[in-house]
């Protein structure tokens, strides 16, 4: 597992474009028969993948000092590639494309598995610590509710912005109060209308969350300009299809893309309020 540390920003002003990439972005991600994981500081997260060609098996490590890795922890599962199941403590779910997955604290064997290992699920995590035990369901966007499949409710399901604007896009929430409920992590993906780039336009910090964006549905030529740093301070990273990004709390969290373009954002902190936000007017930014 790879640590990363919390970073000041007084100092991220003063970061080279190469340094800015090497703190708060994670690369490949998705790698064949291998899971993946980058522990954050910053309120503890941990961001990661599971690309099953034979079934993998989530453990702990050493960096958590816990007997089994949901000891302390909840997670969510959002799979972006071809069919598979997670199972965890002997019970198989199925993911297809899309499709998402809450697993509460306390679950102490959790494997991965794809149904053709030539084609195998494409499982993106995201962990937090946790302090209460929720139950484990399936995510589903579209379908029937039934016993340990939520379907996300039209009111999680938020058409924003406009193609005038260049910021057309649908989100929907999968992980948060009333739907899933978890400990701390809030969870959803936000799809962008073709002819649209922008995400999140005006941008917002959030004091009490971070937040982790992947970015995905892109082609091989594509990319996203990320932009992050204090409002006054803005930076940004240059992202290809299939990576994660760091945000701290103090910093904006927007990008603009060569084409349209999906991602799963996840948010771990102080409270599950999707709408505690600080919007930042667009005359603002620097």
């Amino acid at each position: 597992m790879e640590l990363r540390t919390a970073s000041s920003p007084k100092d991220v002003k003063y970061y080279t474009t190469e340094r800015l990439r090497e703190e708060f972005l994670i690369q490949d991600l998705f790698v064949p028969g291998e899971i993946k994981l980058v522990y954050s500081h910053i309120d503890r997260i941990i961001t990661g993948a599971a690309v099953p060609v034979e079934p993998l098996k989530l453990t702990a490590g050493d960096e958590l000092r816990a007997e089994y890795f949901l000891q302390r922890r909840e997670m969510g599962v959002i799979n972006i590639g071809a069919p598979g199941r997670v199972v965890a403590d002997g019970k198989a779910y199925t993911l297809g494309y899309k499709e998402g997955m809450y697993i509460g604290m306390g679950v102490k064997d959790i494997v991965f598995e794809s149904e053709d290992k030539e084609n195998p699920a494409k499982f993106y995590l995201n962990s937090a610590p946790a302090h209460k035990s929720y139950p484990t369901v399936v995510i589903k966007p579209e379908g029937t509710p039934e016993d340990g499949v939520v379907i996300v409710k039209d009111e999680n399901k938020v058409e924003l912005g406009s193609l005038e604007d260049s910021n057309h896009r649908v989100i929907c929430k999968y992980i948060l109060p009333g739907q899933v409920e978890s400990c701390q992590l809030v969870m959803g993906m936000t799809q962008l209308k073709p002819g649209s780039v922008w995400n999140t336009m005006p941008c917002h910090t959030h004091d009490r969350r971070m937040e982790v964006y992947l970015y995905f549905e892109m082609g091989e030529n594509d990319f996203v300009m990320h932009y992050m740093g204090e409002p006054t301070q803005t930076r940004h990273i240059v992202m290809r299809n299939e990576e994660a990004v760091i945000s701290p709390s103090w910093s904006i969290h927007a990008g603009s893309g060569s084409k349209a373009y999906t991602f799963i954002w996840g948010m771990v902190g102080e409270n599950q309020a999707f709408d505690d936000m600080d919007g930042v007017a667009m005359k603002d930014l620097m």
